[in-house]
């Protein structure tokens, strides 16, 4: 992925998919004693004001996107190491180890494959074991501050608390949020958070945040998108020790044999991608409808940055054609088209190519940009025909 990619996707698509996802389940927590009631802006400040930073646990994660269950084919290549589609479709599950903001350690475990992301300090490595291939990258000096909370890793299956945190970016005036029913969630007791957009303009119709009653740690996360009777995203804990995992956890060499690249990385303009660890996912609750304004920031690209319209739900970002693509038919973002399962699920719409998805629409327009939202398609041929 193009860094403008991994940059923007979290935060706008996430809510919609990348990083494919989700939940051993969540159940009704009527077996044990009810959690003390809280308003919605209690339990919202509760997230932002947890300060889990020791954990170790299994995440599952499930997707029902609308794509075709497709294997990958050919090599991986590149830091991230796997088949984006292959994250948006199927089960996965990953084990997840943090100790403080500068170590951790996902191990996504595939059907005949393991693929681990390990940061220790500002040293990174990313390993396919299917292949075994190994990445190594050194984070600049300006990656590893107190607050860093951690990089989320290039290809590692999102987290719970991450998720939540993109999800509850989009909290304003047009969600009404609500306190539903106690669930369980890894053997702990959770408040239900329900998010629901006021707007019809979404793809979206609810998400579920199962927020932990004694930490405010996100639990999992489950989206519905609209007419689908199955969620479209899950990502929850299936176990869950809070404790600091062993310290070896966080020690990796490549086997013997491996193919081992370097990756260097500018020492400026590095896009931190967190875990979501350490302080709380996001917000802090201003007034029981969930009337939340979370500031987004364009990151600077060279002055092709990324054009967003539209608000909370209904966001729009625009993807510019990058200096010198190929003429008309080559999206911008090639490396989608480099992975089978999406190559497969573009089909031709008026001014582009097209993949749809019951939460996420990507347009890849003839001259080489791009646009995403978690919004019908027409929107997006609409902004780009307004540019």
């Amino acid at each position: 992925m193009t860094p403008t990619w991994l940059r923007w996707m979290p935060a706008v698509a996430v809510p919609a998919v990348i990083a494919a996802g989700v939940l051993a389940g969540s159940v009704p927590a009527s077996a044990r004693d009810p959690l003390p009631d809280k308003t919605p802006a209690q339990v919202l400040a509760m997230i932002a004001q947890h300060s889990t930073k020791s954990l170790s646990g299994t995440v599952e994660q499930t997707s029902e996107l609308g794509l075709p269950d497709v294997p990958q084919v050919g090599p991986t290549s590149g830091p991230a190491a796997n088949s984006i589609a292959e994250l948006l479709t199927g089960p996965h599950n990953a084990r997840v180890y943090v100790d403080g903001p500068a170590k951790v350690r996902v191990q996504i475990m595939d059907r005949m494959a393991e693929r681990d992301a390990v940061r220790q300090g500002n040293e990174v490595w990313l390993y396919n074991s299917k292949d075994n291939s190994a990445t190594h990258m050194t984070l600049p000096s300006n990656a590893s501050g107190k607050e860093d909370r951690g990089s989320k890793t290039p290809g590692s299956v999102a987290t719970p608390e991450e998720v939540a945190a993109r999800m509850l970016e989009k909290v304003d005036a047009s969600t009404d949020v609500a306190v539903r029913d106690d669930v369980e969630v890894a053997g702990r007791a959770a408040y239900n958070l329900v998010l629901t957009p006021r707007s019809q303009g979404t793809l979206v119709e609810s998400v579920a945040v199962a927020v932990d009653g004694e930490n405010g740690l996100p639990l999992s996360v489950e989206v519905r998108a609209r007419g689908q009777q199955e969620p479209a995203f899950r990502t929850a804990f299936s176990s869950l020790k809070l404790e600091a995992p062993d310290a070896s956890v966080f020690n990796f060499t490549p086997p013997p044999g491996a193919t081992v690249k370097e990756l260097a990385l500018p020492s400026s303009g590095y896009a931190k991608r967190d875990l979501g660890y350490g302080k709380g996912a996001a917000g802090s609750g201003k007034d029981e409808q969930g009337k939340l304004e979370q500031g987004r920031k364009a990151p600077a690209a060279a002055g092709r940055a990324p054009s967003v319209t539209g608000t909370g739900w209904e966001t729009v970002v625009g993807f510019p054609a990058r200096a010198g693509s190929p003429a008309a038919g080559s999206p911008s973002i090639d490396t989608l088209l480099n992975d089978p399962l999406l190559r497969q699920a573009t089909v031709a719409v008026p001014g582009g190519r097209a993949i749809s998805t019951s939460l996420l629409n990507v347009l890849l327009t003839d001259d080489g940009r791009m646009f995403v939202g978690s919004v019908p398609l027409e929107r997006l041929q609409a902004a780009a025909a307004a540019r």
